[in-house]
């Protein structure tokens, strides 16, 4: 009995030390880690995409602390220059202007289309780019005058810190100014809502943001869809943009090699958008 509580007893010295060992081991993994952390801020399309792939690398890499925030292309720009943000985020190519004089690289991390959308209980389902570009130029103010019910056409768009906005109002109406009476929000999701929300709205916004709740107008024939965007059949469509001041390193540099990876480039596709492997 005696040799057999001594065996008892050297058997959990061993367990012991072997589990301050791992305490010890594991410890000295967690200090080689470094903790990194960048910001990223800007489009609110690019948003909620970026925040899924941050999520996902977080996930795999326990070191990294990667903060988004919206605010606009406009922002994005302005905090990336000023180095307010690691990584700015756009909706919209760069304009020559806020290129000029800087050190600003860009990195295409997908395609996005733009549906343009009413209520669902409009029975218009289809308009021209020129009938868009009438309407939010206050040339054609009733829905009958497309076909529609007689009812007011109320405009609804993006602020002017969007790149939404700056693509629509270059593409669509042909770099001409919206009525004065368009209602402005300052996301995609609000656009959505405020649309949603009122039966004679017209709005624009991302893909990704048409839900049972509106409806996406089908321009000349062609449905607001990710695929006709890949064929080339839907042509409003924009690059989506990450952008650094300089060459990146650090954390920066990798989320940036995950994002355009094989599996960063999935999550672009799962969320609605046409990744750039496409």
């Amino acid at each position: 009995m005696v040799m057999k509580g001594k065996t008892m007893s050297i058997v959990g010295a061993a367990a012991l030390l072997f589990a301050v060992f791992l305490v010890f081991a594991s410890g000295c993994v967690s200090q080689g880690e470094e903790p990194e952390t960048i910001t990223i801020a800007g489009s609110t399309t690019v948003l909620p995409v970026a925040q899924i792939v941050a999520e996902t690398y977080m996930d795999e890499h326990a070191s990294a602390d990667i903060q988004i925030s919206g605010g606009g292309s406009g922002v994005g720009v302005t905090a990336a220059k000023e180095g307010t943000a690691d990584i700015g985020m756009l909706s919209r190519d760069l304009k020559s202007s806020e290129k000029e004089g800087s050190s600003l690289k860009e990195y295409v991390i997908g395609r996005d289309g733009i549906a343009v959308i009413a209520h669902p209980s409009n029975p218009v389902s289809d308009l021209t780019t020129a009938q868009i570009k009438d309407i939010y130029q206050g040339k054609i103010t009733n829905w009958k005058e497309v076909g529609g019910e007689d009812r007011v056409i109320v405009l609804i768009g993006r602020d002017s810190a969007s790149g939404t906005r700056e693509f629509f109002t270059e593409f669509v109406l042909k770099k001409e100014d919206a009525a004065k009476t368009m209602q402005e929000y300052s996301s995609n999701g609000a656009v959505q809502k405020a649309v949603a929300q009122t039966p004679g709205a017209i709005g624009y916004v991302s893909l990704e943001y048409v839900d049972q709740t509106v409806k996406a107008f089908s321009i000349s024939g062609v449905k607001a869809t990710v695929e006709n965007v890949i064929n080339g059949s839907y042509t409003i469509n924009r690059p989506l943009l990450m952008i650094t001041n300089g060459e990146p390193d650090g954390l920066a540099k990798k989320f940036l090699a995950f994002i355009l990876s094989d599996k960063g480039q999935q999550i672009i596709a799962e969320n609605g958008f046409v990744p750039v492997t496409v």
